[in-house]
């Protein structure tokens, strides 16, 4: 191996991914393989209660550390304080690594240490999925720059709104890492419920130029119920609140913007209910348009079109809640009790 290549540590988080973790770890293995790269993998089990246990014990070459459910954030914490390696790759459990990734990321470590940070670029398993397909569809729009011609390029804290980002799939410096972890501190108490990853990566963003690339790629699977979909809507509209409430820029704007129409939304609706609706689904019909322009694919967009109604009444369910969990905790700090 070149001495100038940085050794590599993966840290997996997962709860209840029974069917995906073992995908996932042959997919990272083929890579790292693919690359003639070692790497240390190290994954976290948070507390599963399905057979994900059982699946782990059966595979060889890893290391497995158990907690108790405590959260992703916990998770990659316990995982990043194991972790040898110089380099520390962030991976979910649902995302499945492309063969030529890490190769190109050994590459460009090698050739370019200047550009230590990456973020992969996620392709969303969306085409039977609609689903996942929403939510791929629904973020081509503040990300449409990226989206729009897809290319090696990299962006700071400045223009941290309007790039694809997340640590399901996130390479850095393990020093970064554990800077980011140590200045972590959420609106909430509860740190299960945190944006782990926007707050991390603003840090990050602070500090060093964050890459991406086409060829730094993966493929994420996301839910696929309904019943799970309502969950993930609820769980992201807490999240959003976490993430943007304390910082200006487009975000915090937009979701200004989302509770003054919510707001209004309500009160029509129980005013003119029929009249609200129609203008709900016209609504939603403009916004499949509106992504199909901005990238998204015809499935896409058709699973915004069609599941738009149901992602806002869980996203401003779980707005509400973020903000009455930041009001308390605001309100405990205050009075110290």
């Amino acid at each position: 191996m070149n001495p100038n290549t940085p050794s590599m540590s993966v840290v997996i988080p997962v709860y209840n991914e029974q069917d995906w973790i073992g995908r996932c770890l042959d997919a990272l293995a083929g890579a790292a393989a693919r690359a003639e790269w070692p790497v240390e993998i190290i994954v976290v089990d948070d507390g599963s209660t399905d057979r994900t246990p059982e699946v782990l014990a059966q595979r060889t070459g890893i290391t497995v550390l158990s907690q108790p459910n405590q959260g992703r954030f916990e998770a990659r914490r316990a995982g990043l304080a194991k972790a040898s390696g110089d380099r520390v790759l962030l991976l979910d459990s649902r995302v499945i690594v492309d063969t030529d990734s890490l190769r190109f990321l050994r590459g460009q470590l090698t050739e370019h240490p200047e550009r230590k940070v990456w973020n992969g670029h996620i392709n969303v398993a969306s085409a039977d999925n609609p689903y996942a397909g929403f939510m791929a569809g629904l973020v081509t729009v503040p990300w449409r720059r990226y989206f729009a011609n897809p290319r090696l390029t990299s962006f700071g804290v400045e223009e941290f709104d309007l790039f694809p980002k997340g640590t399901g799939f996130f390479c850095a410096p393990k020093e970064s890492l554990e800077g980011s972890v140590a200045a972590f501190a959420s609106l909430y108490e509860d740190v299960r419920l945190a944006s782990d990853d926007t707050r991390m990566l603003r840090w990050i963003a602070e500090r060093e130029r964050i890459h991406l690339s086409p060829e730094f790629a993966a493929t994420y699977h996301g839910r696929d119920t309904l019943r799970k979909f309502a969950a993930q809507s609820y769980f992201r509209g807490t999240t959003y609140v976490d993430s943007y409430l304390a910082t200006s820029g487009p975000a915090r704007n937009a979701l200004f913007a989302a509770l003054g129409l919510g707001a209004v939304g309500a009160g029509l609706l129980v005013k003119r209910p029929k009249a609200t609706v129609a203008l709900g689904a016209a609504c939603s019909a403009a916004a499949g348009a509106v992504v199909k322009r901005c990238g998204a694919s015809n499935a896409e967009a058709r699973a915004v079109a069609g599941l738009l109604p149901l992602f806002a009444a869980g996203f401003g369910a779980g707005v509400l809640r973020g903000l009455g969990l930041a009001l308390r905790t605001w309100l405990r700090r205050v009075t110290g009790r």
